[in-house]
């Protein structure tokens, strides 16, 4: 996979803080903010897949009804 440089402008005291936790880490700089980005990417995918269950818990019935209606309306007309 390629590599591609980023260029930011941060306050000096989040660059050090940045600097300083990737440190901790034993991560690049560059490595310690990918991380961050793909920490916030899957938070964004796992509430998308929550509001989505919660979502079909709270309307299912509404789905089944309309599924069950179709499976009679097909075999109605195959009859």
């Amino acid at each position: 996979m390629g590599k591609t440089q980023l260029g930011a402008r941060v306050d000096d005291d989040i660059a050090e803080l940045a600097r300083a936790r990737a440190k901790d880490r034993g991560l690049s700089l560059g490595d310690y903010i990918a991380s961050l980005v793909r920490d916030d990417a899957d938070g964004m995918r796992r509430r998308g897949l929550d509001a989505a269950r919660r979502f079909l818990d709270e309307h299912q019935e509404f789905f089944d009804e309309a599924e069950g209606a179709a499976q009679r309306a097909t075999g109605a007309r195959a009859a």
